[in-house]
């Protein structure tokens, strides 16, 4: 659906059940018969497709369909005055309309096809029993009838379909668009994939063209000998680099706001958002909304309440991050080691790679367990919602990876001072992981849909045994189905591919600044993997033809992640200072000398312009402040009027009686004065 022409039917979500041989006389009790009429009774458009062994259900909404659940979904969205109102179908020429022109982005559909979909209950006064290859099922009443069905292995999947003329255009002017590395059409990704992707890539090309600087400097520093100076030019590297981190992120958090004030997105929860989730796995703790509704106008025991609610929350998370920590460093840190030493210790290069090799087999299994324990102590904190646990589950998964990519150089660079072995494997880790994570999330998927493709047709074969003609797909859909989806490699139910994508670019984002005096060659790497190599190309065109569509997530911010790098800067800030401080006391006495001063006051003075860069260089533009604040006041000063006019006429009206309003008859009139 487009901004010029809604009314065109787009079929956006797919629903798999198995194929079957169905006999007339049972078309009207047969369950799959009923979804579908269910779905058109709710208003979708929908089509069906035989594949080879499978049956897909194709749905789309009407504009208005769409319009409808969003209303009954309470679904908020911008006016043209600047606030955020309650969605009704009726004014809906009140709402601003998504950078191509539809009135609702590819989120916001996401969720009113959800709500519809499962929304499909029993409104009878008694149970359905339904058929479905000689086998009974009941519905019951106020039961969903896909929920039913997926419980009883009927419903095989549901999952968003691309759309071809879309999917086509974002692959011709994004994905094989070989002569712009950085220049991407991040109003067309975040209509396609949603908020949470298009945010990443506006960063990920953001980072790829600020790279261009260090990997200039660090090419300089390798190729010329500065003989005496290297002294002095390696901590001016070092201040360089630093500042650049800063200033990088500086402006990132300035772009990422532009990029939510232009499409709209507001940053602030709501009661209803925030609280939803609140209360359901704390045993005896209330939720606010429960505490507010249980003591009523009692403030003494309300405050009491709240404040009880706040740090039994807090001293829970703090627990379960106690837990993790603990695990890392009672656990994994002295594996690491152990690995660190071997390394440095054995001769045999053939003994060093069988080492590797069992390392790295060893470090998943920790890995996957550690993600597991994670996900169950999540589960016991007070996260408000999806995105809050996500956040939750990469601080707590990336303390693990950050010991098992980190902890061995350390030992090289810090314990035995080797910067001959440090350069090695920072150029080992560097390359290998590049080459075979790159290799890996190419191809995997591609060999996985193979695959599955394979099966597909050897099943039919089996099935059609005097057969010898060649089988084929014939349906795009059932192509899709057979894709892998877009999920991440630990915690699939609260993370998806950007997980894995954003790691990748954290641990290289921490290995080259935080040895960046030992190896300055790293970022002219690094700038060479996301701009000849083109990160950003293989990650479009794995979104667009190795998987599935992926369910569109919400998040306006790179979330967690961004203190992820905020932490790496600090991190290189203490370890660089430590590279140099080797350099000027090669002997090892480590006395303080005038090189050696300087070092650790230069030390202080990047953290205290780390924090201090966060002061003077405003995160939000100023053409968004103020617009919001426009938008604020023109607000304030419509619903003013408003309601001092319904004052006096109720008072002139009903000689001083002021009758009280519906608030959504205010809200209505607000918005047609908006709207002339």
């Amino acid at each position: 659906m487009n901004g010029f022409g809604e009314d065109q039917i787009v079929f956006e979500i797919a629903v798999v059940v198995p194929k079957r041989n169905l006999k007339e006389e049972n078309e009207g009790y047969d369950c799959v018969e009923v979804l579908v009429n269910e779905f058109r009774n709710v208003g979708f458009v929908v089509e069906r497709v035989i594949g080879l062994s499978d049956e897909f259900i194709k749905l789309a909404a009407p504009l208005e369909t769409l319009g409808r659940a969003a209303a009954k979904l309470q679904m908020k969205k911008p006016t043209r005055i600047g606030i955020d109102l309650q969605f009704e179908w009726e004014e809906v020429e009140a709402f601003v309309r998504q950078p191509d022109g539809s009135l609702f982005s590819w989120c916001e559909r996401f969720q009113c096809y959800h709500h519809l979909i499962y929304e499909t209950v029993n409104k009878k006064n008694s149970d359905v029993t339904l058929k479905f290859d000689g086998k009974e099922i009941q519905w019951e009443v106020g039961e969903s009838l896909l929920q039913r069905l997926e419980l009883e292995g009927i419903v095989k999947q549901v999952f968003p379909v691309h759309d071809e003329t879309k999917r086509k255009k974002l692959l011709r002017n994004w994905a094989l668009n070989c002569w712009d590395f950085t220049n991407q059409p991040i109003d067309d990704i975040y209509t396609y994939f949603g908020t949470k992707i298009a945010v990443y890539f506006a960063f990920l090309g953001m980072y790829t063209r600020w790279m261009i600087f260090p990997a200039a400097f660090g090419l300089i520093l390798q190729l010329v000998d500065f003989g005496s100076l290297q002294l002095l030019v390696l901590p001016a590297f070092f201040i360089s680099i630093v500042l650049w981190a800063v200033l990088f992120f500086q402006f990132w958090k300035r772009k990422n706001s532009a990029l939510s004030a232009r499409w709209h997105l507001n940053f602030s929860v709501s009661t209803s958002q925030g609280y939803k989730l609140l209360g359901r796995e704390w045993g005896s703790l209330q939720s606010p909304m429960e505490i507010t509704k249980n003591l009523g106008t009692d403030k003494t025991k309300e405050k009491e309440a709240f404040q009880k609610y706040e740090w039994f929350s807090y001293l829970k998370r703090f627990r379960n991050d106690a837990i993790i920590i603990l695990s890392i460093v009672c656990l994994q840190l002295p594996f690491e080691l152990a690995y660190a030493h071997l390394y440095e210790v054995i001769k045999s290069d053939i003994v060093k790679f069988g080492l590797t090799a069992v390392y790295l087999l060893v470090i998943q299994y920790f890995t996957k367990i550690g993600g597991k324990i994670s996900i169950r102590l999540i589960k016991h904190e007070n996260n408000e919602n999806t995105e809050y646990k996500a956040d939750s589950l990469v601080y707590k998964v990336f303390g693990l990876y950050f010991m098992q990519s980190y902890i061995g150089v350390f030992y090289h660079a810090l314990l035995h001072r080797n910067f001959m072995t440090l350069r090695q494997v920072l150029i080992q880790r560097l390359i290998l992981s590049e080459v075979l994570e790159n290799l890996l999330e190419n191809s995997l998927p591609y060999l996985k849909y193979n695959y599955k493709k394979y099966r597909a047709v050897r099943n039919k074969r089996k099935c059609e045994k005097g057969s010898t003609g060649k089988i084929q797909f014939t349906s795009r859909v059932e192509k899709e189905y057979l894709k892998p989806t877009y999920s991440a490699s630990i915690c699939e139910e609260l993370e998806d591919g950007l997980f894995d994508d954003f790691l990748e670019l954290a641990l290289q984002f921490g290995m080259i600044m935080m040895f960046a005096c030992a190896f300055p060659l790293a970022f002219a790497f690094s700038a060479l993997v996301y701009n000849a190599s083109s990160e950003i190309r293989t990650d479009a065109l794995k979104l667009l033809a190795m998987l599935k569509r992926p369910v569109p997530r919400a998040a306006a911010t790179i979330g967690a992640w961004l203190n992820i790098f905020q932490f790496l800067i600090l991190m290189s800030i203490c370890t660089n200072s430590a590279l140099l401080v080797w350099l000027y006391d090669q002997e090892g006495k480590w006395k303080i000398e005038p090189g050696l001063a300087a070092i650790l006051v230069m030390e202080h003075v990047l953290l205290l312009i780390k924090f201090g860069f966060s002061r003077f260089l405003p995160e939000e533009p100023a053409w968004v402040r103020a617009n919001r604040m426009k938008n604020a006041t023109q607000a304030q000063d419509m619903c003013s009027k408003q309601l001092l006019r319904s004052i006096s006429g109720g008072e002139k009206a009903f000689g001083g009686s002021i009758p009280r309003k519906r608030p959504d008859g205010l809200k209505k009139t607000v918005i047609q004065k908006a709207t002339d």
